[in-house]
């Protein structure tokens, strides 16, 4: 008889680990997928390209609903997971219903952050994160109304660009110097938002949001410089929280995400977490291939074996407001390391390759990122670059005829 697994969470992180299930032990777990979502589960970078029009919501699917029953999975989506039992080993949904399990994945993931200012809470405030959301801003784009964006990083730019593409007159404000700062470097920032903005999006660094002002709904926002934003709506899209108070409740460990070990086990027996809702060596990943990564460990340890997460390089290789971007490793370059630049504003494209002691260490790639992941080969690998190193900045059939 099939051991009964739960997955609460029906995002990336569960899709991904049923389908390593479906590898490495189908038919051993009888798989229940939980998730608050009334919908199958769909690839959420790929949001910003249904708030632009460029795809729909059908589409950005990650699997048809054959797929999931093929591999036998009872799929328990649009009831949320409201309560887990570790002693009676059940969960109780929104639904009434109790989902007994032998053991219990978190796919939990994250939820965006409202930032605490004055007049957060007037009507026409929003978020960037899912489906909910994008119903809501398409709303907005088509009454062309002036948006104002907070966040300058990933899910701020692609907010910005949905809506400006749908037809809402929208300017972002970053508090940072740069944007995307914890992926880009200065002058990759710089073209980013120069090929952002020809786009349509009005952007402000050094723009720290005071408060929103307005009687019932938003009218405007003020920045603690005193400037003034005429707005109809603001989004806010400044980072993420993981979702752990479920697991809290329950008794598992947490510190900012649910701590698990290199198998992504949690202390509680039985009980496991991966994506964005995990803390694995004090770190908490809020990217996909992470999640990816740990499911493939999880997956293999819940068939019997050996397999060890033991962390992620960290990498971005997406297309940003329609501007395709990559980095990876040491993309800042530490003392010791060397850099080699191409840079061509006029085309709209940047590389930066970081190396140390004969090896890759980081890069950065605006515009044209076609060699991205043989870049991110070479970091993880740690392999000797030194025969090609001439070479490399201009692409991988090059380096092999080297």
């Amino acid at each position: 008889m099939s051991e009964p697994l739960v997955i609460i969470g029906n995002g990336m992180a569960a899709a991904r680990l049923v389908d390593e299930l479906a590898e490495t032990s189908l038919g051993r777990y009888a798989i229940a997928v939980i998730g608050d979502e009334p919908r199958l589960a769909y690839n959420r970078v790929l949001l910003s390209s249904v708030l632009a029009g460029e795809a729909t919501s059908q589409e950005i699917e990650l699997k048809p609903a054959a797929w999931w029953r093929d591999r036998g999975v009872t799929l328990k989506y649009g009831a949320r997971a409201m309560s887990v039992d570790l002693a009676a080993r059940e969960v109780t949904t929104s639904t009434g219903k109790r989902v007994g399990f032998s053991k219990l994945v978190f796919a939990t993931g994250s939820s965006a952050l409202r930032l605490p200012v004055p007049g957060g809470d007037l009507k026409g405030v929003h978020v960037f994160r899912d489906s909910h959301d994008v119903d809501r801003l398409i709303e907005l784009a088509g009454q062309k109304k002036r948006v104002v964006v907070v966040g300058g990083g990933l899910l701020g730019l692609e907010a910005a660009y949905g809506l400006a593409k749908a037809g809402a007159d929208v300017t972002l404000i970053h508090l940072m110097d740069r944007l995307m700062e914890r992926q880009l470097d200065g002058p990759a920032a710089e073209l980013l938002k120069t090929l952002v903005e020809r786009k349509g999006v009005k952007i402000l660094l050094h723009a720290n949001t005071a408060r929103i002002r307005g009687a019932d709904a938003v009218e405007r926002v003020e920045l603690a410089d005193g400037r003034m934003l005429d707005a109809d709506a603001v989004i806010f899209a400044a980072g993420i929280r993981p979702n752990t108070s479920l697991a809290r409740e329950a008794g598992v460990p947490v510190n900012r995400g649910i701590v698990v070990d290199d198998a992504m086990a949690t202390e509680s027996e039985g009980i496991y977490a991966l994506g964005e809702c995990a803390e694995h060596r004090g770190t908490c990943y809020g990217l996909v291939e992470p999640a990816y990564e740990q499911a493939k460990v999880l997956a293999r340890r819940l068939a019997g074996g050996t397999a060890a997460y033991t962390g992620s390089v960290l990498s971005t290789n997406l297309k940003v407001s329609g501007v395709s971007v990559f980095s990876a490793g040491d993309f800042m370059a530490a003392e010791g390391s060397e850099t080699l630049l191409l840079s061509d504003a006029r085309r709209g494209t940047y590389k930066k390759l970081v190396i140390a002691g004969g090896r890759l260490t980081g890069a950065v790639l605006v515009g044209d990122t076609g060699d991205a992941l043989w870049y991110l080969d070479l970091i993880r690998s740690g392999a000797d670059v030194s025969a090609f190193r001439a070479d490399m900045m201009f692409g991988r059939p090059i380096a092999k005829a080297a």
